[in-house]
């Protein structure tokens, strides 16, 4: 909810993916799910609440993966990206669409300050591990098992993310 240039975060990554062109776009809501749907409830957007939020960010993954697969079953690939990440553009998003179609990689990240993180792609082979992932880990540990089959893009400023008070302060 926290605001920046006059729309709250969550507003901020909906309208990227939505001015990107990968579609549907689905939020995974958790904690207070009822609060932030009312933000993005008027966007082109599928919400999906996950009842099991406290599990971390794996429970998310899983939820939003099953929704994409019912209302898209055909979808070739999954985007997965978090709100904290204010500089986040729809170029970026497309380039990592491009860049699996380029390189026939099954996953695509984001590259900044010597790591890769989220946003991130991952081509339909990579969804059964996915859909498997447990606890407050992200998809970090698939990353890591297919090291040698991932291509990256620059994001150069997806090392900005607000996880603190402080965080929020120097944006």
């Amino acid at each position: 909810m926290l605001s920046h240039n006059g729309k709250s975060l969550l507003e901020n990554t909906v309208d990227t993916a939505n001015d990107a062109e990968a579609n549907p776009v689905i939020v995974v809501l958790g904690a207070n799910a009822e609060l932030l749907e009312n933000i993005v409830v008027e966007k082109k957007v599928h919400i999906v609440e996950n009842k099991e939020w406290k599990e971390g960010m794996a429970s998310s993954i899983r939820c939003g993966l099953h929704t994409l697969l019912h209302i898209a079953p055909s979808s070739d690939a999954v985007i997965i990206m978090v709100c904290d990440q204010p500089f986040v553009s729809a170029s970026l998003l497309n380039d990592l669409i491009a860049t699996q179609k380029k390189t026939g990689k099954p996953i695509v990240t984001s590259h900044y300050e010597n790591t890769m993180g989220p946003p991130a792609l991952f081509y339909k082979t990579i969804f059964p591990e996915l859909l498997e992932l447990k606890g407050e880990a992200g998809a970090r540990k698939i990353v890591e098992r297919h090291s040698d089959d991932i291509a990256t893009v620059l994001s150069t400023q997806g090392n900005i993310d607000i996880d603190t008070e402080a965080d929020y302060k120097a944006l």
